[in-house]
């Protein structure tokens, strides 16, 4: 084939064969997540229902569950001690309007009203 004089048949020969190239090589790497992701998830669920082994060491204990006046915020919890949540909320909204910073980016731990 001469390469300097490529007649328009040829042209779309060349650019339909390159596409489909690419497009087989694209479904192949498709299957190829596909059955990764498969493979994972078949792991996972295998992993889930096999007990861990006992090794004959005393296990920790679990974590004491929160208290249960939490109230979430987007930089974590916040406790509240005998306060109203409005009254929380409008005292993290005056601190973060005094501040100048966005809520999201003040952490609050806890709030209580001093008496």
């Amino acid at each position: 084939m001469d390469t300097t004089n490529i007649s328009v048949m040829e042209g779309l020969l060349v650019a339909v064969l390159g596409m489909l190239v690419v497009f087989v090589v694209l479904i192949f790497l498709m299957a190829l997540i596909k059955l990764q992701s498969f493979l994972v998830s078949a792991i996972e669920r295998r992993g889930e229902r096999e007990p861990a082994p006992d090794t004959g060491f005393p296990q920790p204990p679990a974590p004491a569950a929160p208290p249960a006046r939490l109230a979430r915020g987007s930089c974590g919890g916040v406790m509240l001690h005998d306060v109203p949540d409005a009254t929380a909320a409008m005292v993290m909204a005056v601190v973060a309007d005094g501040l100048k910073l966005p809520l999201n980016e003040l952490r609050f731990i806890s709030i209580r009203e001093v008496k």
